[in-house]
């Protein structure tokens, strides 16, 4: 493919991914496959000859979306939102075409210095501590990592490095695997970003109350890891973290010296595609020099060298997404799309309240509706197996204090009352066909 086929089967692409996204909704939202469809359609060896773009085109019909869920797809309701919106899009492209490999300054200037401004930009748009922030001589700053889970991970390897050398200084005879041993992390039990970091060897996790750390005699706190805005919830999960993306302030004022670092997803909420997850630290000296390696080859004068923010070595130009985001939509808009969804949410609740078959389990407080049947846990796992089954909306479950729970997430772009309206009126009528069914059961 030469540049000028390039330009032609481009813009047929961009044609179909427009379609796509406009015509979402005329699709099955969830697929009705089975595992391992995909290898029956494909041939055992890759092609020896090269094959025709219109071919490949025709078989992300005939073979892809047919196992696609549709995430973007005003009746997808499960999960949480994922972000998407034609300026990342066309950011995610520029990024592609230029493909450079931004571990250091030098390796792509443009691409260490746009993410350091990007993520000054978002932390002023959410009201983080100027502490946060790199500026032109902070000690702070920020970065794009991959998923919330990666940023946790970094942030707790960087905080057992610290632990080990502010130790070590005053206790020199104890040796680094002395001091891992008695390392000790608190976290909520409802933080779902940890699995990665609980693979760090030799290291003791607490769950549950944050504030009763003490009660751990002789260990030593290395890292206290809260959510505002857990995936089950959406909600308050501890209290020392005031989170409202662009709204209002990001940390609270009385704990605004509590938290070290600060991580939450534009790619849930901010309209930039995933991935971009994004971190911040008040000293980003504590971060960088747990994962400085510096062959010859890689070295900088320079502060930001972003292979020291993070566990890979390279990275996507991921901040050309950001950039083309926040200035074709403004704070005000990206404000305004936070605002729809969460009406749209309390208009679903509304919904919910005046049937008095359901109840609302949790505050709704964001985007999401967690709901339920009256009745047992059965009852409301076979009406969820009902909705999915028809494949008209998706929805997931969680538990909370032992009720199986049907979560109802305001994800799509696109969404609007019509769908929220929609989806009601599908539950509803799946729960009467659910409880006429059980009522001549029991007769």
């Amino acid at each position: 493919m030469d540049a000028t086929e390039f330009r032609k089967r481009g813009k047929e692409m961009v044609d179909y991914i427009a379609d796509y996204i406009e015509k979402i909704e005329e699709r099955q939202v969830y697929p009705d496959v089975e595992p391992g469809y995909l290898r029956a359609l494909i041939p055992e060896f890759a092609p020896e000859t090269p094959e025709r773009f219109e071919d490949i085109l025709k078989d992300v019909e005939r073979i892809i979306m047919p196992g696609v869920t549709h995430w973007h797809s005003p009746y997808f309701f499960a999960y949480f939102p994922t972000a998407n919106s034609f300026p990342a899009l066309l950011g995610d492209m520029l990024s592609g075409g230029i493909g450079c490999i931004g571990f250091s300054w030098a390796s792509s200037p443009a691409c260490t210095e746009l993410e350091t401004v990007m993520l000054d930009w978002l932390g002023k748009m959410i009201n983080l501590p100027p502490q946060f922030l790199a500026g032109k001589d902070g000690e702070g700053g920020g970065v794009i990592q991959g998923t919330a889970s990666e940023a946790t991970l970094v942030a707790m390897l960087a905080a057992r490095t610290k632990a080990i050398r502010h130790i070590q200084l005053d206790n020199e005879n104890l040796t680094q695997g002395e001091i891992i041993g008695r390392l000790v992390a608190y976290t909520s039990d409802q933080v779902s970003t940890l699995f990665p970091a609980l693979l760090v060897p030799r290291m003791r996790w607490i769950f549950g109350n944050v504030l009763n750390f003490l009660k751990a005699a002789g260990a030593i706190k290395l890292f206290q890891r809260g959510e505002r805005a857990t995936n089950d919830l959406l909600g308050n999960d501890i209290n020392h973290l005031e989170c409202f993306p662009i709204c209002h302030c990001a940390i609270g004022k009385p704990y605004r010296g509590y938290a070290d670092s600060f991580n939450f997803n534009p790619h849930k909420w901010l309209l930039v595609n995933f991935d971009c997850s994004t971190m911040w630290v008040k000293k980003r000296l504590d971060l960088t020099c747990a994962f400085k390696i510096d062959p010859v080859y890689l070295k900088s004068h320079l502060c930001f060298i972003l292979q020291h923010w993070q566990i890979p070595l390279g990275r996507r130009f991921r901040s050309l997404k950001m950039w083309f985001v926040f200035r074709m939509y403004g704070v005000s808009g990206l404000q305004e799309y936070i605002r729809k969804h969460v009406r749209l949410a309390h208009e679903f609740k509304d919904l919910v309240l005046q049937d008095d078959r359901f109840e609302i389990c949790a505050d709704v407080i964001l985007g999401l509706v967690c709901f339920r049947l009256k009745g047992s846990n059965e009852l409301n796992e076979v009406l969820l197996k009902n909705i999915n089954d028809a494949r008209k909306i998706h929805l997931v479950p969680c538990h909370l204090r032992g009720k199986f729970v049907l979560r109802f997430a305001i994800c799509a772009r696109t969404v609007e009352s019509s769908h929220i309206q929609f989806a009601w009126k599908n539950i509803t009528t799946i729960a009467s066909v659910l409880l006429k069914t059980q009522k001549q059961s029991t007769d």
